[in-house]
């Protein structure tokens, strides 16, 4: 037999934040459902103006965070979950006072949450199509899910329902944002740290007469679009190149040319444009930028991510010596000659002469790439071909 939803939400060690902030209207209908569940609530009274203070000086046994000024939701969202874990809860599920949430959707995240082999981040899931929803949240909820793709790779369908389950343990620590963007910060944050983020369903009430937003069109839709220009910034020049890195270093060399070459799914042709693409980064004069420059191509070209990776490590420290003569000796094949350095001396091969000489490196280096590119790409398509057939007629 299964225990009372809030004997279950005791055990799990769960705990419900309430941020508020003027919802005088709705606070004390919001505040009341939730207490059929639990009594293990923390309420973050944000600067309100109104009869606010009056409505929780009713309930003395909540705990109670009271700020002097208004400081936005993101910072009530930080203070309510640091208290949380101040005072041992293992979840925290976020509730907006405003009255657009039912407290009767809390089993579902404490279902989900019991069954879960390991740490969960759910957003509940509002049917964003009712006819009560505002076009403009609709518009808005699009625009956050497909940012929250393209940062994460994760498909949601709501990724602005202030209705969440957080996993104390394994959420970023120190965060950077206070006000409606924090809700964005932490999921992206919390998923490239691998914690698992899904939707779970939830139902939505928006009523004109009771429903008050404090959101800013203009100044948090342009904080939001600053915040995710930052995030995109960073999943390209850290966050893959990071987790590619953490991918390759698990491997041996046989397993990722059985996985990655043989075992992919890719057509020839893609795999080819992928080995090519990587060999040219990784010849070409961009020292330090190859890997964020090659997944980045990668992304927007649609090619192997992996395999153009793998491929621009060519410019491993043993081969630089052998990379750097031969950019000079075919940038003298088109810039006026110098002094021709030797293979066998690769001791006087150094960044002084790369100085010296720049333009002949920089020349030769791109066709060296350019040649090079062509050369392993192809061959690599030709028997990537040939192994393809031969297993089709081993078929």
């Amino acid at each position: 037999m299964q225990q009372p939803i809030h004997i279950q939400m005791s055990q799990l060690g769960i705990v419900v934040v309430v941020p508020t902030y003027n919802n005088h209207k709705t606070l004390q209908r919001v505040l009341d459902g939730v207490l059929e569940y639990t009594d293990q609530i923390i309420v973050v009274n944000d600067g309100s103006t109104d009869s606010t203070f009056q409505i929780l000086a009713v309930y003395p046994q909540l705990h109670h965070i009271t700020f002097a000024a208004n400081k936005g939701k993101g910072m009530a969202l930080r203070s309510g979950l640091k208290k949380a874990k101040e005072l041992g809860f293992n979840y925290a599920i976020t509730i907006d006072s405003d009255g657009q949430h039912y407290a009767s959707d809390l089993p579902i995240f404490v279902e989900e949450i019991r069954q879960a082999s390991a740490p969960l981040l759910l957003i509940g899931s509002r049917n964003m199509s009712h006819e009560s929803v505002p076009k403009k949240s609709s518009f808005g909820n699009k625009f956050s899910n497909f940012w929250f793709w393209f940062e994460t790779g994760i498909k949601l369908t709501d990724t602005q329902s202030g209705y969440r389950a957080y996993p104390l343990g394994v959420i970023p620590s120190r965060f950077y944002t206070r006000k409606f963007e924090f809700e964005i910060e932490i999921i992206v944050r919390s998923a490239w740290n691998g914690v698992t983020v899904k939707n779970v369903p939830v139902r939505v009430l928006y009523d004109p007469e009771e429903r008050v937003s404090h959101f800013r069109p203009f100044r948090d839709f342009t904080r939001i679009s600053i915040l995710n220009t930052i995030l995109v910034f960073l999943t390209f020049f850290y966050i893959v190149p990071r987790n590619l890195i953490r991918s390759f270093k698990k491997k041996n060399l046989t397993d990722f040319v059985k996985e990655n070459i043989f075992g992919s799914e890719d057509s020839p042709e893609k795999m080819a444009a992928s080995i090519g693409l990587g060999v040219f980064m990784g010849i070409a004069p961009v020292w330090g930028f190859q890997t964020a420059i090659v997944i980045t191509l990668s992304v927007f070209l649609r090619l192997n991510k992996i395999l153009a990776f793998a491929f621009s490590n060519i410019s491993l420290p043993p081969f630089i010596p052998i990379i750097i003569y031969g950019s000079l000796a075919m940038g003298s094949l088109i810039v006026p000659a110098v002094k021709q350095q030797s293979l066998f001396y690769p001791d006087e091969i150094s960044f002084a002469i790369i100085q010296s000489h720049l333009v002949q490196y920089l020349v030769g280096s791109l066709i060296l790439a350019t040649a090079m590119a062509l050369l392993t790409g192809f061959g690599s398509y030709v028997l990537i071909k040939l192994r393809n057939n031969r297993t089709v007629s081993a078929d």
